[in-house]
Protein backbone atom coordinates (compact mmCIF):
# COMPACT_ATOMS: atom_id res chain seq x y z
CA UNK A 1 0.00 0.00 0.00
CA UNK A 2 0.98 3.62 -0.40
CA UNK A 3 0.64 6.09 2.46
CA UNK A 4 0.98 9.79 1.64
CA UNK A 5 1.61 12.28 4.44
CA UNK A 6 2.90 15.86 4.44
CA UNK A 7 6.68 16.29 4.33
CA UNK A 8 6.78 17.81 7.81
CA UNK A 9 4.99 14.82 9.32
CA UNK A 10 5.60 11.09 9.60
CA UNK A 11 3.36 8.04 9.38
CA UNK A 12 1.77 7.24 12.72
CA UNK A 13 2.05 3.46 12.80
CA UNK A 14 -0.52 3.06 15.61
CA UNK A 15 -3.07 5.19 13.70
CA UNK A 16 -2.42 3.35 10.44
CA UNK A 17 -2.68 -0.07 12.10
CA UNK A 18 -5.97 0.97 13.74
CA UNK A 19 -7.35 2.22 10.41
CA UNK A 20 -6.46 -1.05 8.70
CA UNK A 21 -7.48 -3.26 11.62
CA UNK A 22 -4.12 -5.01 11.79
CA UNK A 23 -1.62 -5.51 14.60
CA UNK A 24 1.56 -5.36 12.54
CA UNK A 25 2.89 -3.43 9.55
CA UNK A 26 6.37 -2.94 8.18
CA UNK A 27 8.11 -1.20 5.31
CA UNK A 28 9.51 -3.45 2.60
CA UNK A 29 13.24 -3.44 2.02
CA UNK A 30 14.52 -1.52 -1.00
CA UNK A 31 14.58 -4.48 -3.39
CA UNK A 32 11.07 -5.65 -2.49
CA UNK A 33 9.78 -2.08 -2.86
CA UNK A 34 11.37 -1.76 -6.31
CA UNK A 35 9.97 -5.12 -7.43
CA UNK A 36 6.49 -4.15 -6.20
CA UNK A 37 6.40 -0.62 -7.63
CA UNK A 38 9.03 -0.38 -10.35
CA UNK A 39 10.64 2.56 -8.54
CA UNK A 40 13.73 3.00 -6.38
CA UNK A 41 13.21 4.01 -2.78
CA UNK A 42 13.12 7.80 -2.63
CA UNK A 43 11.33 8.01 -6.00
CA UNK A 44 8.27 5.85 -5.29
CA UNK A 45 4.92 7.26 -6.38
CA UNK A 46 1.47 5.69 -6.56
CA UNK A 47 1.11 7.04 -10.12
CA UNK A 48 2.41 4.49 -12.62
CA UNK A 49 3.32 1.84 -10.08
CA UNK A 50 3.63 -1.68 -11.48
CA UNK A 51 0.72 -2.65 -9.20
CA UNK A 52 -2.22 -0.43 -8.27
CA UNK A 53 -1.77 -0.81 -4.52
CA UNK A 54 -4.34 0.72 -2.14
CA UNK A 55 -3.59 4.34 -1.19
CA UNK A 56 -4.13 6.12 2.13
CA UNK A 57 -3.78 9.90 2.10
CA UNK A 58 -3.28 11.71 5.39
CA UNK A 59 -6.07 14.19 6.11
CA UNK A 60 -3.50 17.00 6.37
CA UNK A 61 -2.50 16.56 2.73
CA UNK A 62 -4.40 19.48 1.21
CA UNK A 63 -4.12 22.08 -1.53
CA UNK A 64 -1.38 21.79 -4.13
CA UNK A 65 1.23 19.22 -3.16
CA UNK A 66 4.32 17.80 -4.78
CA UNK A 67 4.87 14.08 -5.12
CA UNK A 68 7.90 12.15 -6.22
CA UNK A 69 7.60 11.34 -9.90
CA UNK A 70 9.60 8.14 -10.31
CA UNK A 71 13.15 9.49 -10.57
CA UNK A 72 15.54 11.22 -8.20
CA UNK A 73 15.12 14.99 -8.33
CA UNK A 74 11.84 14.81 -10.25
CA UNK A 75 8.48 15.78 -8.75
CA UNK A 76 5.00 16.67 -9.93
CA UNK A 77 2.69 19.29 -8.44
CA UNK A 78 -0.92 18.13 -8.11
CA UNK A 79 -4.09 19.09 -6.30
CA UNK A 80 -4.29 16.82 -3.25
CA UNK A 81 -8.04 16.22 -3.47
CA UNK A 82 -7.89 15.46 -7.20
CA UNK A 83 -4.98 13.07 -6.66
CA UNK A 84 -6.81 11.28 -3.83
CA UNK A 85 -9.87 10.90 -6.04
CA UNK A 86 -7.84 9.69 -9.04
CA UNK A 87 -6.10 7.11 -6.84
CA UNK A 88 -9.31 5.96 -5.12
CA UNK A 89 -7.59 6.78 -1.85
CA UNK A 90 -8.87 6.55 1.67
CA UNK A 91 -8.35 9.87 3.45
CA UNK A 92 -7.68 9.50 7.19
CA UNK A 93 -5.71 10.79 10.17
CA UNK A 94 -2.57 8.65 9.82
CA UNK A 95 0.27 11.08 10.58
CA UNK A 96 2.01 12.73 13.49
CA UNK A 97 4.48 15.58 13.88
CA UNK A 98 8.12 14.77 13.14
CA UNK A 99 10.01 14.23 16.38
CA UNK A 100 11.95 17.31 17.52
CA UNK A 101 15.58 16.85 16.93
Amino acid sequence: MFVLVPGDRTVSWPKLRALLGVSRLSLPDAEVARAATGYERGTITPFGSLTAWPVVVGERVTGEVTLGAGAHGVAVAVDAAAAATALGATVADVSEAEPAG
